[in-house]
């Protein structure tokens, strides 16, 4: 197996950094707001301060993005159904992380099914964009 670092959809993977952001803007803003009226003291305490966090989140987008897009390649992957079935590895793997990461009270039940929620979600988009565009 090698890699044809040429073959890289570098459209792909712009796209999909951009898709990345659009949708943790929505599902965070969903999933966090306050729709009583009092504030999630947990998620505002362990937030970081300052813009270093969207800077953080725009890089992570991308080489995400760039990952998933690498995988999509080294596996052959070659329609939107293949590039959902590498997607749904990716985000099953970080779920069994997550979920071991609850099990020893590392993180919430709540915090726990955003975090899923959001990887499954994104990595099966992700997947399946770089399949499209393979």
């Amino acid at each position: 197996m090698s890699m044809d670092w040429s073959a890289l959809n570098v459209v792909a993977i712009l796209a999909g950094g951009v898709m990345y952001m659009l949708y943790g803007t929505i599902y965070y803003s969903v999933r966090l707001s306050d729709k009583k009226g009092i504030k999630n003291k947990a998620v505002l305490e362990n937030q970081s301060e300052g813009p270093l966090k969207y800077i953080c989140s725009v890089i992570i987008a991308f080489v995400s993005s760039f990952l998933v897009a690498v995988l999509i390649q080294l596996t052959g992957a070659e329609n939107a159904l293949q590039g959902l079935g590498i997607g749904l590895i990716i985000g099953l793997l970080i779920t069994i992380v997550y979920l071991k990461n609850s099990l020893f009270g590392l993180m919430s039940r709540r915090s726990l099914l955003i975090a899923v929620g959001d990887h499954l979600i994104i990595f099966l988009l992700l997947g399946c964009l770089h399949g499209l565009m393979a």
